[in-house]
């Protein structure tokens, strides 16, 4: 793509697929109007010709078809309704899956500032759509026909309704500029406090543990009360001008009947005038007044299409491309220069090595080292600024990752098992199969730890896996990794959590990795899963130390207290 060219406008695409059904509407629209000129055409017709010729045929006659016109009214209302019933619901269904992906994408690169917003930006979209206020614009277009009808029943009749109208378009052009402000900033204000309560809810334990919570709802408390500050002067402001323009129109229309009636007596007008000009009047006015009552969720839905557009734009459907071999587990570095998402200090500063296929390396280095943003970019969770992270030679950012998921296992250092049972977190929320799901957890080591949870594989885990134990969710997500066969396996501090009999457990795991030729990376602060590595690979101030050989490495870290450390290490050697 050009460099200049504009991004893509997913949203307004999306909208505009639904073209057609919107000219729908507005067809429809077009025929409710004139059919909402019947109630002043019967008053009109009832008061000229019925009254005056006494003829209850002509009552009856008229009746009847004014019913049947209501009637059609209705039908036709009903269809509009449920066109855009179903365009939101065409909308939400077309943007869901990439809204999704892009929700994960952004999260990714920007630690997870964006939480659940988009979508909830989807559903007052969608519910906008659907709702009353949209009808406000589909009849405003009729405005001035009922206003031509008025000035043909009588000028003074109609330059009332005009003044009228003027005075109420005012009232919704202050409408937006005085609530539009305070809105968005209100908006900005409760998606803030709304992550910041999120996050914190998934702290629970710490904030009740050291008494956190009082401080922590002091500092969300502040957030929103900054908010309802600002929706209640959005709201006060639009209060004003909602009421100013009720009492307006209904004022118009006692007007218009004063000066239908004068002029009645004047004998300029019939009866009958006067009656449909006060029905005619209030039709005029009516779709601006439901735009200004509906001004609020206007707005709102108007910020969230700028949040939708803005999120559509600033991260890309990811690339399709083609699908390569199975990877067999070869990885190369080649001058790596990585930072976390959002920052512009590099943690990584060129590195560069070769893994074989089937090699177990070793990933050690003090705390800040940049041992976690390697396996998050060996793995291409967070893209390299600079230099190339190879998997079989193809950049890992061309692998569609759905093809190259299956082939890899990682057991990321805070571990998070999901909402469903022991058996769907193993399979990775695919398909359960048993088998599989057996086999990985036999070859953790964790199969006989799982039949002893309460419904053994079947167990609910709860969100978050906060009905297991940290070793628990640990080795869980050990046999998760190990699922299927993997060719990479990346291990984050894998012993964190773990008791005597889990960590042999996983020097066990690892063995029987090494054994199926799968490249393993061990990335730990605790040698005692060393053993069995090939290399290891030493980081220090996000630069490589050194890579070598086992045998040629952990000497240089041994002493006689068996304690061992690279400057700025500390290690445990057992």
């Amino acid at each position: 793509m050009n460099k200049h060219s504009r991004p893509v406008d997913e949203l307004r695409a999306v909208l505009q697929a639904s073209r057609n059904s919107f000219i729908y509407t507005g067809l429809f629209s077009a025929f409710i109007n004139l059919l909402l000129l019947v109630p002043a055409l019967y008053m009109l017709q009832v008061y000229d010709r019925v009254l005056a010729s006494g003829s209850a045929m002509t009552l009856l006659v008229l009746t009847l078809l004014v019913v049947g016109l209501y009637a059609m009214m209705g039908a036709l209302e009903l269809v509009r309704s449920r066109i855009l019933v179903r365009v939101s619901a065409r909308l939400d269904m077309a943007l869901n899956g990439r809204l999704f992906a892009a929700m994960f994408d952004a999260n990714l690169r920007g630690g997870g500032q964006t939480g659940i917003q988009p979508i909830q930006d989807l559903t007052a979209l969608r519910q906008f759509l659907t709702g009353h206020g949209l009808f406000g614009f589909f009849d405003a277009p009729w405005i001035p026909v009922y206003m031509a009808v008025l000035f043909l029943m009588h000028p003074m009749i109609g330059w009332l309704a005009v003044g009228g109208a003027l005075i109420l378009i005012g009232l919704a052009i202050a409408n937006e500029l005085t609530t539009s402000k305070p809105l968005a900033m209100a908006n900005r204000q409760a998606v803030a406090s709304n992550n910041y309560l999120q996050g914190n809810l998934r702290n629970a334990e710490a904030l009740e543990s050291m008494g956190m919570l009082g401080n922590v709802h002091r500092r969300w408390l502040a957030q929103h009360v900054a908010m309802l500050k600002l929706q209640s002067l959005a709201s006060d402001r639009a209060g004003l001008l909602i009421n100013a323009s009720k009492t307006i129109r209904i004022t118009l229309q006692s007007l218009i009947l004063g000066v239908g009636a004068y002029l009645a007596i004047q004998q300029i007008v019939t009866p009958g005038v006067m009656i449909a000009g006060s029905i005619l009047m209030g039709r005029a006015l009516a779709p601006i007044d439901m735009l200004i009552n509906s001004w609020k969720g206007f707005l709102t839905a108007r910020t969230a299409y700028d949040r939708l557009r803005n999120l559509l734009q600033s991260v890309p459907a990811r690339a399709v491309n083609m699908r390569l071999p199975d990877p067999t587990g070869q990885v190369s570095f080649q001058e790596v220069v990585a930072a976390p998402p959002g920052s512009n200090v590099a943690v990584l500063k060129r590195i560069s090595f070769e893994v074989e296929p089937g090699e177990v390396i070793g990933v050690i280095g003090p705390s800040a080292a940049g041992k976690s943003t390697l396996a998050r970019v060996m793995l291409g969770v967070w893209p390299s600024a600079a230099g190339a992270v190879r998997l079989d030679g193809a950049e890992i950012s061309r692998w569609n990752r759905e093809d190259l998921g299956p082939h890899i296992g990682y057991l990321p250092q805070d571990i998070e098992l999901f909402d469903g049972t022991v058996s769907e977190n193993i399979a990775r929320f695919g398909t359960v199969d048993a088998q599989k799901v057996v086999a990985a957890a036999q070859r953790a080591g964790v199969h006989e730890m799982i039949l002893g949870l309460p419904k053994g594989y079947d167990t609910p885990v709860g969100v978050g896996g906060a009905v297991l134990s940290g070793g628990q969710r640990q080795r869980i997500g050990l046999a998760r990794a190990m699922y299927g066969q993997p060719v990479l396996v990346v291990l984050d501090e894998p012993n964190s959590n773990l008791d005597e009999q889990g960590e042999a457990a996983l020097v066990r795991a690892i063995a029987q990795l090494k054994s199926e030729g799968s490249t393993v990376f061990i990335i730990t602060h605790r040698p005692s899963v060393l053993n069995g590595v090939d290399k290891i690979l030493v980081l220090r101030e996000g630069m490589l130390h050194l890579f070598a050989p086992r045998e040629q490495v952990l000497p240089q870290f041994a002493r006689p207290t068996a304690v061992s450390s690279v400057p700025g290490t500390s290690m445990a050697v057992g």
